[in-house]
C-alpha cells in the first residue's frame, strides 16, 4: 500500500503536465489566430482608405468633366444662336436687294417715259398761218402740263433716289454688324498656346496678346489633349502676349500646366 500513493502522485503529475502542455499549444494557436486576424484587419482598413481616397479621385475627375461639358454645350449653343440670327439677318438683306432691284426697274421705265415725251414734244405738221397761234398756245399750255409733269417725275426720282441710299446705307450698315459679329465669333473658337510656366510665382505666358479678345476680367480654361486642367485669369495684356495668373484652386491634384497647353475663352464674348 506504500507505494500506491507515490504511484498516484506520478500519475498526477504527468496528467497535470499533459494537460498543461496541451492548453499552452491551444492558446499559442489562438494566439497566432488573433495575430492573423489582426494583421488581416489593417490590411483590410488600409484598402478601404485606398479605395475611398480612388473614390474621392473619381468623384473630383468627374466634377471637373462635367463642367468642361457645360462650358463646351453653353459655347456651342452660343455660337448656334449666333448662326441662326445671322441666317435670319442675310434672309433680310437679300430681300432688301430684291426690293431695290424692282425700284430700279421702276426707275428705268420711269426714265424711258420722260424720254418718250421729250421726244414727242414738237410742232406737228400741220402748222398754218391761221392756226400757227392756236397751235403755240397749245405747245405753251402742253409745255406747261409736261413741265408740271416732269417736276412730278424728278420728285418721284429724287425720293427714290433718297429710298435707294437709304436701302444702301441699311444694306452697309447690316454688312459691317456681319463682320463685327464674324469678327466676335472667330475670336470665340480662337486657341491659344502657353508659352512659359512659373508655377513658384503663379503666373504663366499665353502667346496671344491685344487681338485675342482677352481682358482682365476674363477667365480662360487651359486644356490639354481636349481635357480641362485648370482656370487662369489675364493680368497683363501686351501687343503679342498675355500674362496671366494661375487659379491653383481649379487645378487638379498632382497636375501642373505645361508649356504648349491649350488656353481658350471660358465664356464666349457676346455677339
Amino acid at each position: 500500500m506504500k507505494f500506491v500513493f507515490p504511484i498516484l502522485a506520478i500519475l498526477v503529475c504527468a496528467a497535470a503536465a499533459y494537460f498543461s502542455l496541451t492548453q499552452s499549444e491551444k492558446f499559442r494557436a489562438t494566439q497566432k489566430d488573433r495575430i492573423q486576424s489582426i494583421k488581416t484587419n489593417v490590411s483590410v482598413e488600409a484598402s478601404i482608405v485606398q479605395a475611398e481616397d480612388k473614390i474621392k479621385k473619381e468623384e473630383y475627375l468627374l466634377r471637373k468633366a462635367q463642367d468642361n461639358l457645360a462650358i463646351v454645350t453653353a459655347s456651342v449653343q452660343s455660337l448656334e444662336s449666333d448662326t441662326t440670327r445671322l441666317k435670319n439677318e442675310l434672309v433680310k438683306v437679300d430681300a432688301d436687294l430684291a426690293d431695290q432691284d424692282v425700284e430700279k426697274e421702276q426707275l428705268n421705265d420711269t426714265l424711258k417715259e420722260v424720254q418718250q415725251i421729250f421726244t414727242a414734244m414738237n410742232f406737228g405738221g400741220d402748222v398754218t398761218i391761221d392756226n400757227l397761234a392756236e397751235k403755240i398756245g397749245e405747245i405753251e399750255e402742253d409745255i406747261k402740263v409736261k413741265n408740271a409733269k416732269m417736276e412730278e417725275l424728278v420728285a418721284l426720282i429724287d425720293g427714290a433716289n433718297k429710298s435707294l441710299a437709304g436701302k444702301q446705307e441699311d444694306v452697309a450698315r447690316l454688312v459691317a454688324r456681319k463682320s463685327a459679329r464674324d469678327t466676335r465669333i472667330s475670336r470665340n473658337a480662337m486657341e491659344a498656346r502657353v508659352t512659359a510656366v512659373n508655377g513658384d510665382w503663379g503666373f504663366l505666358v499665353i502667346g496671344a496678346g491685344e487681338n485675342s479678345g482677352f481682358t482682365p476680367q476674363t477667365t480662360l480654361l487651359v486644356q490639354r489633349d481636349g481635357r480641362l486642367i485648370g482656370k487662369v485669369n489675364p493680368s497683363a495684356i501686351e501687343p503679342t502676349q498675355t500674362i496671366a495668373e494661375i487659379d491653383f484652386k481649379s487645378i487638379s491634384p498632382g497636375v501642373r500646366i505645361q508649356p504648349g497647353d491649350s488656353v481658350i475663352l471660358a465664356k464666349p464674348a457676346a455677339n
